[in-house]
């Protein structure tokens, strides 16, 4: 039905990536995860559906794609015209919306930046396809459907109709403006049209073939009204309606994807360099000169030699002698890139030192900062200048912006907060972010490969490399091996009542006779010990620390200590929370209210311990609480944190959590407001 004819017009629409001027396809799929074309419904219903929530949110997408339809009707005679130079006379029936429309802008437009600039390798459409659905998951299915269908008509209207402004001559100020921001004329020239006529034309079909799709399933939504009994190849086709969905977000992601590779341009195909190499084991050294180097960042000082053989660029300076130096310094070394913008603060830059320290003596490893600045102007020179100078690594020494500043954007989710990137020799990204496991665990970690990530995520000691500098008495507490209370929350009240339930049963005689030690700490309290302030760079430097646990560990399987870093983070903003360890290894972590509630019945399990032991014991305790105070979690994860995944589930529930959007002003010693 409609699926067969997207993936039917899906496998002609892929052919024409190259002549679109896309990024090569990497190497072929291996039996592990078979075409997506080769899959049955029943698989690809059963990949999609997790994404749906039956709590359907109402939407009138009938007015919407009644809107849309009107665009795309319209876009779609454009691009005959100004392609084909075919005129159609016959007037073009609008479509009314039986309602007020009412356009979620906010929803349209992450949808748009969702399916933008994604390089078209065939699995890429569909995580894309799927991240949409998820973020549509309480709407119905047609609304999904129609939702993305509109995200991609915003791009696809905008564009040809600039087309047709240029196409007719309207030359003010304010359209070339805007036809150079969208690379129309990139496109439309004579000689690039003619080149890319078929491919704009087969895009062109796409989108109608989508368009009359979606038409279908709203006809047999029509006939929804009747009775199964009487057509019985209706209810086979409502069956097969999210797939269909599925496909038509699928196609609609190919034809952004498209739509892009169009404007074909130099940051492009650097793009498709730098993405063709990251897939082919190379020398380190030449993924370094596609990161930066290009026609326009040539240093001023070498520009005379542009037309000699050799061009003895040197493109780098090393802090430890502050003098330039060539970029074969790179060869056949594992290399850690800083990279980040001006914005830095000296804890950023810090951050490093010690890594530094570790590898100065071992010749294999180096560390190199590259700055990433869209616009260079003299005051961004001398900002580079004093930042420069208080690192003693190698910096890259361009003013001018380098040939992969799209790549590091969205291949390695550089989004203004600093990062590592690990290669080695090769080329080969070992981590395409250390910046969080360098923060948490130092050299301990080295060298921040996926090895040493597994290695460390596993340890159940995480707790003590978080808050050892906090207060000079926990490293104490920590080598002679007490249980230590750490806690904090917003609810004074609640922190007052801890303290005094932790501080009965430390001085009960039951852990006197045990011998049982228990300390307690709240993260955040001033120096002076003021109850009603927080000392927030403290607090602030813990949180980071946990979010950047939370980030090591996202992208593995969920297991007990992922667990309760997930659980922890989830209770950030609550009113009460607390991690329990024994020195440094984690005990148990959770909701404030939970803990009270135990520590309430403290009389009622005291005698158990003698019995089982104290760990054993307030874990029993812990989990029936758990049972009578339910608690479902809510993550804030910075939107700059790095690649976060598309999907988490709750650590307490299991279910996938929903997720939003949301804006904080966030200091840079951690104070939120």
């Amino acid at each position: 039905m409609a699926s067969f004819t997207l993936k039917t017009l899906l496998g002609i629409a892929d052919q024409t990536t190259s002549a679109a001027g896309g990024e090569e396809k990497p190497a072929a799929t291996t039996k592990a995860e078979p075409s997506l074309f080769a899959m049955s419904d029943k698989k690809i219903m059963d990949l999609i559906y997790e994404s749906h929530v039956h709590t359907e949110q109402s939407y009138d997408d009938a007015s919407l794609f009644a809107v849309v339809e009107n665009i795309l009707n319209h876009t779609t005679r454009i691009v005959d015209k100004v392609v084909q130079g075919i005129h159609v006379h016959a007037d073009i029936e609008e479509k009314i919306p039986k309602g007020s429309v009412s356009v979620p802008l906010c929803t349209l437009k992450q949808i748009c930046s969702e399916m933008s600039c994604k390089a078209p390798s065939e699995e890429t459409p569909h995580k894309v396809a799927l991240s949409i659905l998820n973020n549509l998951r309480s709407y119905t299915w047609e609304a999904k459907a129609v939702l993305t269908l509109a995200a991609f008509a915003m791009e696809y209207g905008d564009f040809w109709l600039l087309a047709q402004l240029h196409h007719s001559h309207v030359h003010d100020p304010m359209t070339k403006s805007l036809e150079i921001l969208n690379r129309v004329p990139a496109v439309i020239r004579p000689l690039e049209l003619q080149k890319r006529r078929q491919t704009i034309l087969e895009l062109n079909d796409l989108v109608k073939a989508t368009l009359q799709v979606i038409e279908l399933i709203y006809k047999f939504e029509d006939l929804s009204k009747y009775d199964p009994k009487d057509l019985p190849a209706l209810s086979v086709a409502a069956e097969l309606f999210p797939v269909d969905v599925y496909w038509v977000i699928r196609t609609l992601v190919a034809c952004t994807t498209k739509l892009d590779l169009l404007a074909h341009d130099e940051e492009l195909d650097h793009y498709r360099k730098l993405c063709k190499l990251l897939h082919t084991p190379t020398e380190i050294v030449e993924i370094f000169k596609a990161l930066i180097l290009s026609k326009d960042n040539v240093l001023p000082q070498h520009r005379f030699l542009i037309f000699t053989r050799e061009i003895n660029i040197q493109p780098l300076i090393d802090g430890s002698t502050n003098r330039t130096v060539k970029i074969d310094v790179l060869k056949r070394k594992n290399v850690f890139i800083f990279v980040s913008g001006l914005d830095i603060t000296e804890k950023d830059i810090s951050v490093l030192y010690p890594i530094y320290e570790g590898i100065k003596n071992n010749s294999q490893y180096k560390i190199v900062w590259m700055p990433i600045v869209e616009q260079w102007n003299d005051d961004l020179r001398r900002t580079y200048e004093r930042l420069r100078v208080t690192m003693p690594w190698y910096s890259v020494h361009f003013f001018s912006r380098i040939a992969g500043f799209r790549f590091i954007k969205e291949k390695w989710n550089f989004k203004g907060k600093p990062l590592v990137v690990a290669m080695n020799p090769q080329g080969k990204v070992e981590n395409p972010n250390a910046l969080h496991l360098i923060r948490v665990w130092g050299m301990k970690a080295f060298p921040f490969d996926k090895t040493a990530q597994e290695n460390v995520s596993q340890q159940r000691n995480w707790i003590g490399t978080i808050v050892r500098d906090i207060d000079p008495v926990i490293p104490t507490w920590i080598n002679e091996q007490k249980y230590i209370f750490f806690y904090g929350g917003k609810d004074k009240e609640w922190r007052q009542q801890v303290t005094k339930k932790v501080t009965t049963l430390a001085s009960d005689l039951v852990f006197k006779e045990a011998k049982i030690s228990i300390e307690l700490f709240r993260v955040g309290k001033t120096i002076k010990g003021d109850e009603e302030d927080d000392d927030d760079g403290i607090l602030g430097r813990f949180w980071s620390a946990i979010e950047g646990l939370f980030i090591t560990n996202a992208h593995k399987e969920v297991d007990p200590v992922s667990q309760e870093i997930q659980k922890l983070l989830s209770y950030k903003n609550e009113s009460g929370w607390f991690v329990l360890s024994k020195g440094s290894t984690v005990v148990l972590a959770g909701h404030g209210y939970t803990i009270l509630r135990v520590f309430e019945e403290f009389n009622n399990w005291k005698a158990v311990v003698k019995q089982k032991g104290f760990e054993v014991t307030i874990k029993e305790y812990h989990s029936k609480a758990l049972l009578t105070v339910p608690q479902c979690c809510r993550l804030d994860i910075p939107a700059t944190a790095g690649a976060v995944p598309e999907t988490i589930k709750c650590p307490e529930c299991t279910r996938v959590m929903d997720s939003y959007v949301s804006y904080k002003c966030c200091h840079v010693d951690g104070a939120h407001h």
